[in-house]
This record gives structure tokens, sequence and C-alpha cells, in this order.
């Protein structure tokens, strides 16, 4: 493991290598590193470089008890959303594409698809950041407007596609926002604040074999109108 950045990666190579690692190895991330990781990810383009971001650092006791409280509202059954992030009916092709992966990814985990109590531990290992030791939550103001979701998405992708140069890898976790009021408590972040999402952080586990899952992509001719 290093603290340093291993400029030998490509652009090309960093992003059409991201994957969503889903298991991770415990070793420690320096404070370092994730510092270096942020200030190079900083460099992501904002609306006249107002740079509305704001990202909290979980790691130690405070990751602990974060993981337990959410997990213990799950259990509970006590979900509040921070945002709508997907429409109320999800219509095609987007609905295929979501059962898609749910099931690629159930079929790694050996958990069949009538098997609820299997997908729900499953689901639960979110909450625990698939055992990465860092835990990182992006947020801003509640007041900006659309155009500040846009900049805080880039600094997410500029951390997620910056992560492999450190030898780490990330998880972008959303599942999150769906227990808001808890992470906004354990966090002490104010109701004035949204919560954008989650991410785990940390050293991917070569042997896992969900880390092997890849997700399908559609080719740019479906989704590019070409106007002449």
């Amino acid at each position: 493991m290093t603290d340093k950045p291993a400029r030998s990666i490509s652009a090309l190579d960093a992003v059409t290598s991201r994957r969503s690692v889903r298991r991770f190895l415990p070793d420690t991330v320096s404070d370092r590193t994730v510092y270096d990781l942020l200030d190079a990810a900083a460099r992501a383009p904002s609306g006249q470089n107002m740079q509305p971001w704001l990202v909290h650092v979980v790691t130690g006791e405070t990751r602990a008890t974060l993981c337990r409280e959410v997990s213990a509202a799950v259990e509970r059954g006590e979900r509040t959303d921070e945002y709508p992030y997907f429409p109320q009916q999800i219509r095609e092709p987007y609905l295929s594409r979501r059962r898609k992966i749910g099931f690629d990814l159930f079929e790694i985990y050996g958990i069949g698809r009538e098997d609820m109590a299997g997908r729900r531990q499953a689901l639960l290992r979110n909450f625990e950041f698939f055992g990465a030791p860092v835990g990182l939550f992006f947020t801003m103001e509640r007041d900006w407007g659309m155009g500040a979701w846009i900049d805080c998405a880039m600094l997410m992708t500029n951390v997620m596609t910056l992560a492999p140069a450190f030898g780490l890898r990330t998880c972008p976790q959303q599942a999150w926002c769906e227990y808001g009021p808890v992470v906004h408590r354990v966090l002490d972040i104010p109701d004035s604040h949204v919560i954008i999402s989650g991410m785990a952080l940390g050293y991917a586990d070569a042997q896992a074999r969900e880390n092997r899952l890849t997700t399908d992509r559609v080719p740019a001719a479906q989704f590019v109108t070409r106007h002449i």
C-alpha cells in the first residue's frame, strides 16, 4: 500500500476500469491519502467556481456507530428518504437494467430469487460500507439549485476516477440517503444540509467474486441523437 499516487494510470483506463467494489480489505487508509485524493478531486468544475460541495470523512468509532445505528433503523423499517432518487414508476428500459444488475449480483452471492432473507442480508452490507474502513458523505446546503447537484456529482466522479491512482477503490452508496435522519444525527449534519450520497473507500479485496461483476453499458449509438 502506498500514499503516493501512481501517475501512470491513463484517464481512459481510470474511467473504463471503474467498478463498484462490494468487498474491501480492512487495511487502514491514511488520512494523508484521503486528503490528497480529495484535494485532487476538488479540481472538478463548478459553476462560477463556487464549489458548493462538503465532504464528511467517517472512520473508526464514528463509522462503527453509524453502521450500527443505520442497520438498526433498517431492521425497524424506519426508512425516510433524504430526497426522491427514482420516479414513482420506473419504466422500461430502466426497469430491466435495474433488475439485471440485481439478479447478477444475487447470483454471485449465491442468493436465489425467492430468498428474501438472503437479499436482506445483502442489502445490509451496504450499511457496513462493504467492509471499507473509510466512508465518505457528500453534502451541500439545501438552498442550492440544481446546478450545484451537477457540481457535486462531478466531484464524486473525480473521487471514483482518481482513487485507483492511490491504489484505492470505491462504491457510491446513495442507499445511506434512505435513512437520512440517522446519518444527520450521528454525523451532526444540520438539517439545512442535504446528504447527496455516501461512498465506501478502501482497498479492494481482489479475491472477492462480487468485485468481478462488470455491468453492461448501452453503446453511444443508442443514446445519442445527432444534429447536423
